[in-house]
């Protein structure tokens, strides 16, 4: 599956004259790289500066997925490939899924992000105190470095000149991406304890309010409706997005038990010390055997498991047939999408990097 994917994108790239997924991240790389250089050269005190050094290192290790799909939801629906509103606002994009990672990383007290100390683990080292002053201190400024992206990603949004009509059928699609985020992040944190609640379909829910729009079809979707798309094009967009979205989610339940941390750049025991009730974990409990159960029942959630005990789990998951059934899903679903791009009313240009993505999504290994 993976390499019949790999070799339709390598021939679709040779086919089509629109610019690569390379070229959009640089794009976007240079808006927020002049944006934070004036807001470097006008912080209100000197305070500031090193926040945003912090701000500039993180963001240096993104792979731009939003950015992307927003760039090539407005070539899909005719847009100039060179334009730069797609890249300002896919840099409002990538500094409001910033404000989101500093959040979650504390929120699920990560130790690492992209290979490197968490941003909140960061400030904390650089503070001098006591360990439990330098923690509360790397805590809070973090919070304080995630909401300052926040505020200048809304500032991004007010330098793009829009109509009216286009203007406000962006920011109401980007508002609505901000609440299905806050709500999938929720329902995560509720985890177990949202009782009432099947556990499958409640793993479901937050694969779609979290990953599922939140990276792919919102993003393609807002971009679509910048370059002023009509009602087929949006439906393609759903279409395609929905199952990307779902597929990149799984992939990253996989990669947080199975992925190997050199090269995820996450801690490979962290979705396994919290209990994340995610996809594959409901389908591995549902699987499992009554001694099968008891290995899961005693190991995933324990907060101070260990490698060797992972190791258990895993096998023990892998057993289970779940593993195996996630990736047939990952699958189906990138075989979906990748269908209705042959026959969406989308632009010729975007085909080439939506199938790009279609791959990258499904297949990637962090």
């Amino acid at each position: 599956m993976t390499s019949d994917l790999l070799a339709l994108s390598a021939l679709s790239a040779a086919d089509s004259g629109c610019p690569g997924t390379a070229r959009v991240r640089d794009q976007v790389d240079s808006v927020l790289a002049a944006f934070l250089a004036g807001k470097c050269g006008s912080a209100p005190d000197p305070c500031l500066p090193p926040l945003v050094a912090v701000l500039r290192e993180f963001l240096e290790g993104g792979k731009r997925v939003r950015p992307l799909f927003c760039h090539f939801g407005w070539s899909a629906a005719g847009g100039d490939p060179g334009a730069e509103q797609p890249a300002v606002l896919g840099a409002a994009l990538e500094l409001f899924h910033t404000f989101a990672l500093v959040h979650d990383d504390i929120m699920d007290a990560s130790d690492l992000r992209r290979g490197r100390p968490a941003v909140h683990r960061a400030l904390a080292t650089g503070f001098r105190g006591p360990a439990e002053a330098a923690e509360r201190f790397g805590t809070s400024a973090a919070i304080l470095l995630g909401d300052l992206a926040l505020v200048w990603s809304e500032e991004l949004l007010c330098v793009l000149d829009l109509e009216d009509r286009r203007r406000r059928a962006v920011r109401e699609l980007v508002g609505t991406m901000h609440a299905e985020l806050i709500a999938g992040q929720y329902l995560d944190l509720l985890g177990a304890a949202g009782s009432g609640v099947d556990p499958l379909r409640r793993a479901w829910r937050v694969i779609r309010l979290k990953t599922a729009r939140y990276t792919v079809e919102v993003p393609l979707r807002i971009g679509a409706v910048l370059a002023g798309a009509d009602a087929r094009v949006l439906t393609a967009c759903g279409a395609y997005g929905r199952p990307v979205g779902e597929a990149f989610q799984l992939r990253d339940d996989l990669l947080g038990v199975f992925g190997n941390p050199a090269v995820t750049g996450k801690p490979d025991l962290d979705d396994l010390r919290e209990g994340k009730q995610t996809v594959l974990m409901v389908l591995a409990w549902r699987q499992a055997t009554e001694a099968q159960r008891e290995v899961i029942a005693a190991l995933h959630g324990k907060p101070d498991l260990d490698q060797q005990e992972a190791d258990r789990l895993r096998e023990v998951v892998r057993d289970t047939g779940a593993a195996a059934r996630v990736e047939k899903l990952i699958s189906d679903r990138a075989q979906r999408a990748l269908s209705v791009l042959k026959s969406a009313a989308f632009a010729a240009q975007a085909e080439q990097g939506l199938t790009e993505l279609a791959v990258s999504a499904t297949s990637r290994t962090r």
